[in-house]
């Protein structure tokens, strides 16, 4: 390790060269490189974290570059994995630094987490942040969270032993909200300064704890807001009624999707599309107004403006399974809730890029 590399940090009179060999012999797995990820790794590995790991199954959309400031234009369509590495290597060359290029499940978390020292959840669902948070209290692993809805963001740590209890995610947020009624950053928004404000106070959390610092947000939530700069810290504690796994076979057995009622509704490609439509009762639903182009080319197509679906809902009777489009996703998400609230039944997806998806 070339000390003279962080000396800036390493002459903070609380720091010095001891906090920095911790750091370099210290292993970190960040869950989810968007957002929040990417923040939190250049902060992680420009200050010389010695292991970093990476967990995103997702490649990069066109959409997420004006807030995930590690990606470029050319890396449009790449997998989100494997350019981090590329572009964090040029940061830092000294550390090592760990792709997994795959969806965490509750079939691979356990074996994921168990070599690093502390894992970030820098995740934007509700299913896998409550299965990330039940792998690591299990394993005993810290858990460094936060998330962001609109101008506002929350962060916290979990699993560390202070005043004899041990809090985690479940003790400030036992039950999962309705699906229907949080919306993530596709369809609420989120400005890129937001979320590299929240991923720095994120990243900070996970040097505090390297450097075992007394002031981490153990046993407590930090609330920011990024529009009028109003913060407020909120104590909680350990509860009394664990409503988590208790044991590694129940946590295998527990359904996340489930108990967060949040299914995966969307088609990713061309390939998935056709194979939906090839099911019998099926159709292509284009909820974009008459006039947005390009037409698409598809014979089990038709168009039903998102603004004129509920008074067309008849029309949707015959069929079993609907897969809805529209320019970038969004739209064709809120047809997807508006539909499943009347027909519960029917098998309802949508396009989760968009027209893009299906251009060849």
């Amino acid at each position: 390790m070339n000390l003279n590399r962080y000396n800036r940090q390493i002459i903070l009179p609380d720091f010095g060269v001891s906090a920095q060999e911790k750091i370099a012999h210290s292993s970190v797995l960040v869950v989810g490189a968007g957002g929040l990820g990417c923040p939190v790794l250049q902060i992680l590995v420009s200050t010389g974290v010695g292991v970093v790991g990476i967990v995103d199954f997702d490649t990069i959309e066109l959409e997420n570059l004006h807030r995930q400031s590690l990606y470029r234009e050319q890396d449009v369509g790449l997998p989100k994995v494997i350019t981090a590495v590329e572009h964090l290597s040029k940061i830092n060359s000294e550390i090592e630094i760990i792709a997994f290029q795959e969806m965490i499940t509750g079939k691979n978390v356990l074996s994921m987490i168990h070599n690093f020292d502390v894992v970030v959840d820098c995740t934007d669902n509700f299913a896998t942040r409550y299965l990330l948070n039940d792998a690591c209290y299990l394993m005993k692993k810290p858990l460094v969270y936060a998330s962001i809805f609109q101008n506002e963001g929350q962060v916290s740590v979990f699993n560390v032993e202070k005043e004899n209890q041990i809090t985690n995610y479940r003790d400030l947020f036992p039950v999962p909200p309705n699906q229907n009624e949080v919306p993530n950053c596709n369809e609420a928004g989120v400005l890129p300064a937001h979320s590299a404000v929240i991923g720095t106070f994120q990243a900070n959390e996970v040097i505090k704890l390297l450097i075992d610092s007394p002031e981490t947000l153990i046993h407590q939530l930090l609330v920011f807001n990024t529009k009028n700069y109003e913060s407020m810290k909120i104590n909680f504690k350990e509860s009394t009624e664990k409503s988590g796994p208790k044991t590694i076979q129940e946590f295998l057995n527990f359904n996340y999707n489930e108990f967060c009622n949040s299914f995966d509704n969307s088609i990713k490609s061309h390939q998935e599309l056709i194979s939906f439509l090839n099911q019998n009762n099926s159709i292509l639903i284009d909820v974009r107004e008459s006039d947005e182009q390009p037409k698409i080319a598809l014979a089990k197509t038709l168009e039903i403006p998102l603004s004129s679906l509920e008074q067309n809902l008849n029309k949707l009777n015959c069929y079993t399974s609907i897969c809805f489009v529209c320019a970038s996703g969004a739209r064709s998400q809120k047809a997807l809730k508006l539909l499943k609230s009347h027909f519960p039944d029917k098998e309802i997806k949508h396009l989760k890029s968009g027209i893009k998806s299906i251009q060849q």
